[in-house]
This record gives structure tokens, sequence and C-alpha cells, in this order.
């Protein structure tokens, strides 16, 4: 049996997801001494390390999974990560779109227009050139 670290494997998905800084900002989590610092080494090890390395699904469809859960559960903060992550994932701003367009019927009108200000937010610059 291979065994694999967890957390090494979670700071290789997050920074490339995410983005570099993100990942050495999560790397020293586990010894911070800030209030609920584990909550970032959870993330690390359980979220990234376990189950986005999973071969079951690739990253590209586990983004539009992960874009349609947040949009339902309207955590917006998440949100704007993971849409930064589905870009590099392999999606367009357009079927970012599509995934809110649809969450309409499923999760709320008002959750999706919530969705799509927080998406605007972080795919505006992109558009602009910036």
């Amino acid at each position: 049996m291979i065994m694999v670290d967890k957390r090494q494997a979670g700071l290789d998905v997050a920074a490339e997801m995410l983005s570099p800084e993100i990942a050495k900002a999560l790397e020293g989590a586990a010894t911070s001494p800030e209030f609920g610092a584990l909550l970032g080494e959870l993330a690390v090890r359980n979220v990234f390390g376990e189950l986005w390395a999973r071969p079951g699904l690739d990253r590209r469809s586990r983004s539009l999974v992960t874009l349609g859960i947040l949009i339902a559960l309207r955590a917006t903060d998440e949100l704007q990560c993971h849409v930064v992550a589905a870009i590099r994932n392999g999606l367009t701003a357009e079927e970012v779109a599509e995934v809110i367009y649809h969450s309409s019927a499923y999760a709320g009108f008002p959750a999706a227009n919530t969705a799509r200000a927080a998406a605007v937010q972080v795919l505006q610059p992109r558009r602009s050139g910036d």
C-alpha cells in the first residue's frame, strides 16, 4: 500500500487550484496561535489532500459540483475562491454563469442572484484585462 502525505498533496492541490500564495498561507495553519487555525489544516488534509486529489472525478467536474453546492448554501466567500479554482480547472466564465443559471431552478433565484454578484466580483477584473 502506497502511503500518501495528505498534507503535502493538499498543499499541492491548493497551490494549483487557488494560488501558491494561498497554499503558503495554509501551510502554517496547524501551528498558528490564531483562533480556529486548525480549520485551515483540516481543509488542507481532508478537503484538498483527500477529496480533491481522488481519482474518481477530474477537477473540472469537481468544480462544477462544488460551485452548485456553494451556490445552494449561499457560501459567497468560498464561492469566490472556487470560481477562481473553477477557471483554473478549465471552466470558462460562460460555464460558471450557466451553473449559476441552472442553480436558480434548484437552489432558488435569491441564491443564484447572490452567486452571480459574488462571481462578478471575481470575474470582472479578468474580463477587463486586469
